[in-house]
């Protein structure tokens, strides 16, 4: 289903400058010095894994560790430096819920207008219109515009569009955690039911209870590369156990300790 291959993602940290008056001062001053030379992130290094159609896939590792970049150049949002990605289905990325969103725009309008980035036709949209209004709770703020809306209502009603298809793959950055409460648990039944259905999924969480309770197999990241993939369970408690400072070996024996002093 998703085929990733020796994939590898660079940025340029150096910063472009404009053109002024106050830079060409500062560039005659600065005449004859030495100047840094440009430096580089690799946010992602050699990375491969293939998804199965069907799976649901953790990514973990710590902020920074290339989880969101990875699932935007799965998504097609950004092309990798090296390497390739082959999908095979068609894809509903949830990464940055809102971004497609012109705030200057009501509810009603930014509908139709995010309907059209994620490639929905405005007939679909006139069908699935009530869907998507009923299922974000927005009904009585369809005609304000999205500017006057907390960050948890935006959240609520690009969630409520972005999952009124049924796509063959998911890719999905934290978006069980938006919304109040009550909204949360409605995102977990409509991302469980996508999954009973037979959806693919790429799934970030830092919420490992999440991840262990969703995911077939976990891939952890760490600095960019993939530090252990496969088993859920395992790889989340190793993943743990790094976190809190200990070793598996040492969780081992800890463990026989305390079961011999019982």
């Amino acid at each position: 289903m998703i085929d990733i291959k020796n994939v590898a993602m660079k940025f340029d940290l150096g910063i472009e400058k404009n053109f002024s008056f106050k830079q060409l001062f500062i560039n005659i001053l600065s005449f004859g010095v030495k100047k840094k030379k440009k430096s580089y992130f690799w946010a992602l290094e050699d990375i491969t894994f293939h998804v199965n159609r069907g799976e649901v896939i953790g990514l973990i590792g710590s902020n920074g560790a290339g989880k969101s970049t990875l699932l935007k150049v799965v998504s097609g949002v950004m092309k990798p430096t090296k390497g390739k990605v082959q999908v095979n289905g068609t894809i509903a990325p949830m990464i940055e819920l809102g971004a497609g969103f012109d705030s200057e725009l009501t509810a009603r309008e930014n509908i139709y207008l995010n309907g059209a980035v994620l490639g929905y036709q405005k007939d679909f949209l006139d069908r699935k219109f009530d869907e998507i209004v009923e299922f974000s709770e927005l009904r009585d703020f369809l005609d304000v515009p999205v500017k006057n809306f907390s960050s948890g209502m935006v959240a609520k009603l690009a969630f409520s569009i972005a999952t009124v298809v049924d796509p063959e793959i998911l890719i999905v950055d934290e978006i069980l955690s938006v919304g109040d409460i009550k909204f949360q648990e409605k995102s977990r039944n409509k991302m469980m039911e996508m999954i009973k259905g037979g959806t693919t999924v790429l799934y970030v969480s830092h919420s490992l209870e999440s991840i262990e309770e969703l995911c077939n197999r976990v891939v952890w990241l760490d600095h960019g590369h993939i530090k252990m993939q496969g088993d859920t369970k395992e790889v989340c408690e190793a993943y743990y156990l790094e976190q809190m400072g200990e070793t598996m070996e040492e969780s081992n024996r800890r463990r026989k300790k305390e079961k011999k002093e019982k």
